[in-house]
């Protein structure tokens, strides 16, 4: 049993003023594996106030310094990069292979954000204007179990470049990979006060971070409602804001693709992360004409991924993180199936041999229909949903029919139609035949999937605040 009963403020392990215990579970077995002691609202003001005082000095320190601290960073992440992707397996089951990407993704954000850093001008001139760019002040990371530790880095990262101070509440389902990364954070030597990191509940420490008047900016991933709620309590003191949301992710696979390829990779796009990702492409959109090869290569496809205990290498899609989560997504199964749509995969109950955990049989609809709530609603879990159309501008309405536009994939034989469908799709980004990352590219969405850009360029800027000094030029 792990106890976890300290929070980090001002460069320092304490313990927390907040009282409350909560259980942390194996998702793969659902046995009770430790407790994590919660933080409340005087331990956020203590985190704000150690940021606060600390945001006076880092916001001074030059690109140079600061870029030697990220390269530390970096450092300090990889060496435990092992122990990170263990703790996420073991507290929300993710499969080895996500894990081990996620423990490395997690270190490299570091570099990424010295890279952007080592090119990028804080001063330029703008007709008669300097104009200089100015860290926007304390910022407040919320961040969700599905990606915890790797949240933490790549918002902290570019908070850090930026010269910005930090109070994370993580997930207070993942203390676990929490407290391995800021361990390692710790080793690191950043200045006291530049992170802090206060475990807590949402409607708690999330709610105070969104409406303390000392917290300049809120950065979440998470889901819309809570984003709308974040949005909504910042208001009073004007944050800004960088929303990363929920997603209804369409893979439009166009008539000229080849399916033994297109489908395999439509799949895949689906279950990334299990299905928890607000990434995943849980709408597969196909030529009506091409429907009988369509679903028999999907049932082929969906069959050779192996579902299971996630410390198998051979493990595509884990557990769901909670008996909750799993409760859900079994609905969603439910009402696929009074809606009228045509399972071709998979089903309620947990997979054929496995009789604990919160584990979800890959699951397909065919004969989905646009206005059906398993192709409307975010899922959080592997089900997807395979709709027809009958032209490619239909291909593209059906897409862009849904309040989100986080990501698309459009899979086809022609590179320039690929392109000039993408151009058509209302998603922040557009993959085409490929499922690879860039994280030096802006991340973020359209619609309701979110507000503001992650990543790059667009994320270090999205930390600071543009100042025009006039009278210092002379021409």
């Amino acid at each position: 049993m792990r106890i976890i009963d300290q929070i980090y403020i001002d460069g320092a392990f304490v313990t927390p003023h907040g009282t409350e215990m909560f259980d942390l579970h194996n998702p793969a077995t659902e046995e009770v594996i430790g407790q994590v002691r919660l933080g409340d609202i005087a331990d956020t003001h203590a985190a704000v106030a150690a940021a606060k005082r600390a945001f006076v000095t880092f916001s001074r320190t030059t690109k140079a310094e600061r870029i030697a601290l990220l390269k530390q960073l970096h450092a300090a992440v990889l060496a435990r990069a092992e122990a990170m992707g263990a703790a996420m397996t073991l507290e929300y089951g993710a499969p080895q292979s996500r894990a081990t990407w996620t423990g490395s993704y997690s270190a490299e954000a570091f570099l990424n954000a010295a890279t952007v850093l080592e090119t990028y001008e804080f001063s330029r001139r703008v007709g008669h204007a300097e104009v200089v760019m100015e860290p926007v002040g304390v910022v407040g990371v919320i961040t969700p179990w599905n990606s915890n530790a790797g949240f933490i880095c790549s918002k902290l990262a570019m908070a850090v470049a930026a010269g910005c101070s930090v109070v994370i509440k993580p997930s207070e389902m993942s203390a676990i990979q929490t407290q391995v990364v800021l361990e390692a954070l710790h080793e690191a030597g950043l200045p006291k006060g530049v992170l802090n990191v206060v475990n807590g509940r949402g409607d708690v420490v999330g709610a105070e971070l969104s409406r303390h008047p000392d917290v300049a900016k809120i950065s979440f991933t998470g889901s819309t409602v809570v984003g709308k709620a974040i949005l909504t309590a910042g208001a009073d003191t004007m944050k800004r804001v960088t929303l990363e949301l929920g997603g209804k992710s369409p893979t439009v696979i166009l008539d000229d693709a080849d399916l033994a390829a297109a489908i395999p990779m439509a799949v895949s796009a689906g279950f990334v992360n299990s299905g928890q990702a607000c990434i995943a492409g849980t709408r597969i959109l196909v030529p009506e004409a091409r429907i009988d090869a369509v679903k028999a290569l999907i049932v082929q496809a969906v069959a050779k991924v192996k579902c299971g205990d996630p410390r198998d290498p051979d493990t595509e899609i884990g557990p769901m993180v909670s008996e909750k989560q799993w409760q859900r997504v079994q609905r969603y199964i439910r009402l696929g199936v009074e809606e009228g749509a045509t399972l071709i995969a998979g089903g309620e109950g947990r997979p054929k041999g496995i009789d604990r955990g919160y584990f979800i049989r890959p699951t397909v609809f065919a004969d989905v229909r646009s206005d059906m709530t398993i192709a409307r609603e975010e899922i959080f879990g592997p089900v997807l949903s395979v709709i027809t159309y009958r032209s490619e501008a239909e291909a593209i309405a059906i897409a862009n029919d849904t309040t989100y536009g986080l990501q698309a994939v459009v899979l086809s034989g022609d590179p320039a139609r690929a392109r000039n469908v993408a151009a058509q799709l209302n998603a922040g980004r557009v993959l085409i035949n490929t499922l690879e990352h860039e994280p030096l590219a802006p991340f973020g969405g359209f619609k309701q999937s979110g507000l503001g850009r992650e990543g790059g360029t667009f994320g270090l800027e999205a930390h600071l605040e543009p100042k025009s000094v006039l009278g210092v030029f002379v021409d």
